[in-house]
């Protein structure tokens, strides 16, 4: 029997609503069978914890007296963007302080000020006959400022390849130190709990989508940039980087353990974001895409060493990844991955309390996310 959303929030409400993670919901639907477990539950939640570069933060600091319009801004010695207005400013998660191996960047900025720690502020201007101050140095926390919410551009990417190096010399990446001949290789996603690999073609998630955003309450804005829709699916879903969403919410809710500046050994700096979204149980069908395991779920092994046109080397499951080896033409190679599982387990566990006291509600989507969507790459053109 369908359900709608207005009947699962009155549910909620109530506090009535049965609500699993994507990790539990596997034994629910083993012990009741789907049909029956489809009609029990309202809500499975998903979860995911780990490095998101294309992540960031709008702040508006405020007039000052006199005013000022700050073209050149510095917050603990990052550089962030004065092309906005006057006091508007976009703290990029991957800025860096002008000193590239002091290992902080926009990310510890935005983590510092969800901690609640004041910031240096120092900003610079032209002057004019409307904003006559030229400079100004002082220090900002979140009480002292008035907008501050994350807006990043990609995050949740819905599978991602496997890492390895063939060459002979060890090298640094953005999926962490790559050791020669395959030593080891890396992976990055939260697999059977992740949401978009939970929702595979964005049945129930869309513009407009409630959802656990840094240990606060956030929105699906539209679509991540990189969306496609293009790669092979294997078990109904992507075996590469497909899917990707754009996320907002509101600093002042979040907190710093899910949201954390990270420094990226002999890459740069990132930041890593616990991102968590509902899943409203409509039907059997969306019921049955949740449990999808591990042992369904593939990734590519690539080569990172080869400067472009990386291939799939082989396939594995998550399942196998996580045991902490695989093995290549007869060679094991040490896994390990740049995402947390128990920090993406900790997100749909709080996200499941939120929707179990009657604190979160479900928001249908205002607008789908396309349906179909390629990824276009950058060309050079020599004059």
């Amino acid at each position: 029997m369908a359900k709608t959303y207005e009947e699962i929030n009155e549910r909620i409400r109530s506090r009535k609503a049965v609500v699993y993670t994507a990790e539990e919901i596997m034994e629910v639907v083993k012990k009741k069978g789907i049909e029956k477990a489809a009609e029990e539950v309202d809500v499975v939640t998903t979860g995911t914890f780990g490095a998101m570069c294309s992540s960031g933060a709008f702040l508006n600091f405020g007039h000052a007296t006199p005013p000022i319009r700050m073209t050149d801004i510095l917050l603990n010695d990052v550089p962030v963007d004065g092309g906005l207005a006057a006091v508007d400013t976009y703290v990029g998660a991957t800025s860096l302080t002008k000193d590239p191996k002091g290992g902080y960047g926009g990310a510890h900025v935005i983590e510092d000020l969800i901690a609640g720690k004041s910031v240096h502020l120092h900003a610079s201007g032209p002057g004019t006959d409307c904003y006559v101050r030229k400079e100004i140095d002082t220090y900002i926390s979140l009480d002292d400022i008035n907008e501050a919410y994350l807006y990043n551009p990609r995050n949740c990417y819905q599978n991602y390849g496997i890492a390895t190096n063939t060459s002979g010399r060890t090298i640094y990446t953005y999926m962490g130190k790559l050791l020669p001949r395959m030593k080891n290789a890396t992976y990055s996603s939260a697999g059977q709990l992740s949401p978009l690999l939970n929702d595979p073609h964005c049945d129930t998630i869309g513009i407009g989508t409630h959802i656990f955003l840094g240990g606060g309450e956030g929105y699906v804005s539209w679509q991540g940039t990189q969306f496609k829709t293009t790669p092979e699916e294997v078990n109904g879903v992507p075996v590469g980087g497909a899917r990707t969403l754009a996320l907002i919410g509101d600093m002042r809710q979040m907190d710093a353990k899910y949201v954390r500046g990270l420094d990226i050994t002999g890459y740069g700096i990132s930041m890593a974001v616990g991102v968590g979204v509902p899943i409203p149980i409509l039907n059997k069908d969306i019921l049955q895409r949740c449990c999808i395991t591990d042992e369904q779920i593939y990734a590519e092994l690539t080569d990172y060493s080869l400067p472009s046109g990386r291939s799939c080397m082989q396939r594995y499951n998550y399942a196998e990844l996580r045991t902490g080896s695989i093995e290549y033409e007869g060679r094991k190679i040490r896994t390990s991955s740049l995402s947390s599982y128990s920090g993406a387990r900790k997100v749909a566990g709080e996200l499941k309390s939120w929707v179990e006291n009657g604190e979160f509600e479900l928001v249908k989507p205002i607008r789908a996310l396309p349906r179909e969507a390629k990824l276009k790459s950058l060309t050079e053109e020599w004059m």
